[in-house]
C-alpha cells in the first residue's frame, strides 16, 4: 500500500527518503515487472514535473518498452539511438538539459524538454535496461539527480 509522504527539499535527504521508499517495493519482490511498475509509479509521484518515468529493457539487442507512467511511448529503441540507446551504448547515465539540443532525440511527447537516463546494471556490471525520465521543464534533471537515481536503481540489480 502506498503512503503519501512529503519529500524533503534537501537533495541528500530527498534521495535517502526516495531510496528507502523504493526499497519497500523492490526489497523482497521477486518479480521484475512488479518491481519496475512500482518503481515507475513512485518516481512519477516523487518528481512532480516529470511527465514520463519508466523503463526500457534489453531484449534481442534492442531496448523494449517496459513498465512506465506517462503517455504512450516508442516501443523499441535501437542500440545507440536517442538518449536511451546512447546511455546503453556509452554505458553511462545521460542528463539532457534540453532535448532539442540532443542530436537524434526520439520524441514521444512534444511537451518533454529535458530527460535523464540511467543504465540498469547486473552485479557483473553489464547493462540489462535503462531508467528513463522526461520532464516538461528544461533543465529539470541535474547531476545530483543522476547520482541519486544511480543509487536508487542499484535496488534493481537482482533482476538483471
Amino acid at each position: 500500500m502506498y503512503i503519501d509522504i512529503e519529500y524533503p527539499k534537501d537533495r541528500g535527504e530527498f534521495y535517502k527518503t526516495l531510496r528507502d521508499q523504493l526499497g519497500l517495493y523492490a526489497g523482497e519482490e521477486t518479480d521484475e515487472t512488479a518491481a519496475l511498475a512500482n518503481f515507475s509509479s513512485v518516481l512519477s509521484i516523487a518528481f512532480p514535473k516529470a511527465n514520463w518515468a519508466g523503463f526500457y529493457l534489453v531484449r534481442n539487442n534492442e531496448l523494449v518498452l517496459g513498465p512506465f507512467q506517462g503517455r504512450p511511448a516508442v516501443t523499441r529503441i535501437a542500440y545507440g539511438a536517442g538518449v536511451c540507446g546512447t546511455a546503453w551504448r556509452e554505458d553511462r547515465a545521460q542528463v539532457v538539459e534540453d532535448v532539442e539540443c540532443f542530436s537524434g532525440h526520439i520524441a514521444c511527447d512534444c511537451n518533454t524538454h529535458s530527460e535523464i537516463v540511467i543504465p540498469l546494471r547486473r552485479p557483473d556490471g553489464s547493462t540489462w535496461g535503462v531508467l528513463d525520465m522526461d520532464s516538461v521543464e528544461t533543465g529539470y534533471f541535474t547531476d545530483a539527480d543522476r547520482e541519486g537515481l544511480e543509487e536508487c536503481v542499484r535496488l534493481l540489480e537482482k533482476f538483471g
